[in-house]
């Protein structure tokens, strides 16, 4: 298991170079985030940010993520021309990151990291939460969401990766909302059937990111919500490409979801590995919080000792943290706690390794 950390290019306010100095930090997460979904990417211009990212002695083997079109998530009749757009950058990060692209770099398998969230990536009601320490944080609170009206032009997350006017926002609404849970799980194995083959030929290996939260927001479907979907989505599909972005954070806000057990269950399937705690502070509501076991719901020590006892080696980086120290941008993607989070991590791998290297030796 190795660190990496979320970078958003010339986006992000965070220099390479201070990532770099993050003890253990590895690798860099990144993508082409001027590229509306739908647009197919070009190995050019990954190849130049696989050029940045390595300039700093960072490696680029995670892509997070290529968005899926809505026309896809919908089965609409444009699908297939979004599915071909999307494979198109598929080949894109084969030819300028997999197998056999210059300069040759790590020799890890190479993520793509992607979701199935219809309209709205992750969701909050709060970007900026005051903690008693003083930290800011992001949250969510059912009520307060329930009260929202997405329509109303208010509601602005850092994690969409594209903007709709009212009336694309209204249409979309209300074409997702006819649809039933089960509808758009049918169109996310009719995409995956689709790009699976495709991405085995490539030598990449596909992580489906959680719904965030794992329950239905402003009367839409939310499909990959625990255990139970997992397993019905890779018996479905099969394919080895088919695989997990395991979001500790994400399906830790349903208490039914026992992580450490899925850890075990999924490390063959998991691709790629979010690290944040959460406080759950009631039904369907909670606060993201630092990283350690004392400051929310989640034992993350238990879930990289399962991760780790499975055989786990991929990547592993810190997720949304709190803004301290006076920082300021982006909410939930500072430096600083970041940094804080991926040390934590990495000082549970190592106490989990050296734990299992005594314990053969007894």
């Amino acid at each position: 298991m190795y660190l990496t950390f979320r970078w958003y290019a010339d986006k992000d306010s965070i220099p390479l170079s201070s990532i770099r100095q993050i003890p253990a930090m590895r690798g860099v997460v990144s993508a082409l985030y001027d590229e509306p979904p739908g647009s197919a990417w070009t190995a050019g211009d990954l190849r130049a940010l696989r050029q940045t990212i390595e300039a700093a002695e960072l490696e680029f083997r995670v892509v997070e993520s290529i968005p899926v079109p809505e026309g896809v998530k919908l089965g609409g009749p444009d699908r297939d021309k979004g599915i071909d757009s999307w494979l198109k950058s598929l080949k894109a990060v084969a030819e300028a990151l997999g197998p056999g692209s210059e300069p040759t770099g790590s020799e890890e398998p190479v993520v793509v990291t992607y979701n199935f969230m219809p309209v709205f990536d992750w969701t909050r009601s709060e970007l900026s939460r005051t903690l008693p320490d003083g930290s800011t944080v992001l949250a969510y609170d059912s009520g307060s969401v329930e009260r929202m009206d997405p329509l109303d032009g208010d509601l602005e997350l850092p994690g969409w990766m594209a903007r709709y006017s009212k009336e694309e926002m209204y249409r979309l609404l209300s074409d997702y909302r006819a649809l039933s849970d089960d509808d758009v799980y049918g169109n996310l194995t009719y995409f995956l059937r689709a790009v699976c083959p495709e991405a085995e030929r490539l030598g990449l290996r596909l992580a489906i990111h959680p719904d965030d939260p794992p329950w239905s927001v402003f009367g839409i479907p939310r499909i990959m919500t625990g255990a139970t979907a997992l397993r019905k989505l890779f018996s479905d599909v099969p394919s080895p490409a088919n695989g997990l972005c395991l979001c500790t954070g994400s399906f830790g806000v349903l208490t039914a979801n026992d992580l450490p057990s899925m850890a075990k269950e999924f490390a063959g399937r998991t691709r790629f590995v979010h690290m944040r705690n959460v406080k759950v502070t009631g039904p369907k509501s909670f606060e993201e919080s630092a990283h350690w076991k004392g400051a929310g719901s989640i034992d993350l020590a238990a879930v990289i000792d399962a991760l780790q006892l499975a055989g786990f080696k991929g990547p592993v980086r810190p997720d949304h943290g709190r803004m301290i120290w006076g920082e300021s941008g982006k909410p939930g993607y500072g430096l600083f706690d970041r940094a804080l989070g991926a040390s934590y991590i990495q000082g549970l791998i190592d106490a989990g390794s050296r734990s299992r290297k005594s314990s053969s030796f007894r």
